[in-house]
């Protein structure tokens, strides 16, 4: 009894200490809103649409959990991280895809540097792949060098004109998914200043 009493007492006291760190990383998440685009502002569509991240810091990388809702039903969405939320939007990271569902709400899961430490920099030039070479966004076949450069802001966009048109968005290309040939920008951060993007906030 008396060994079975401390065998008790040692798996209670590790419970305690493994979850301890799981409370304390769970009030480290930083959640926050993206809203309609200016593009789908200016364009009096996706009225009802909006978006939720949360960053969960793991270490060295951040969790990112992004839902989105009020969108188009069963459509392809593409998710950027970008220097600044409206246009030019500088330099920008694709970092994957989300795709709505019957209800027009979607979610996407995603492992990366989402942080005051995100950036992008190009020490030279160097030669780059010409995989797609067609369109009005053919690829460039040479980077232009540049110091590092902070990318705290986030960004949505239709992956097919189609669809943006469909919903009243119009039917502008943009550069944003992976052939080059997507639609307007659905869902941005822009509701935080230009410079002061939300992953600025996550240490």
């Amino acid at each position: 009894m008396r060994s079975s009493f401390f065998a008790l007492m040692s798996t209670m006291a590790l419970l305690v200490t493994l979850g301890g760190p799981a409370a304390a990383e769970d009030s480290d998440n930083f959640t926050f809103n993206m809203i309609r685009s200016t593009a789908a502002t200016a364009a009096g569509c996706l009225p009802n649409a909006k978006g939720r991240v949360t960053i969960h810091p793991g270490g060295p990388v951040e969790n990112m959990h992004v839902e989105v809702s009020g969108l188009p039903a069963n459509v392809d969405f593409d998710f950027f991280v970008i220097q600044v939320p409206d246009k030019p939007f500088g330099m920008a990271w694709y970092q994957g895809d989300i795709q709505t569902d019957s209800n027009g709400n979607g979610v996407g899961d995603f492992v990366g540097r989402f942080s005051i430490e995100t950036f992008v920099v190009a020490p030279g030039v160097a030669a780059a792949p010409d995989s797609f070479p067609n369109g009005p966004f053919p690829d460039a076949t040479v980077n232009p060098a540049t110091n590092p450069i902070q990318m705290y802001h986030l960004g949505l966009w239709f992956n097919h004109t189609s669809d943006a048109a469909a919903a009243g968005c119009g039917a502008t290309e943009t550069p944003f998914n992976g052939t080059h040939t997507a639609g307007v920008q659905a869902l941005s951060t822009r509701n935080f200043l230009p410079l002061f993007g939300p992953l600025r906030k996550v240490h």
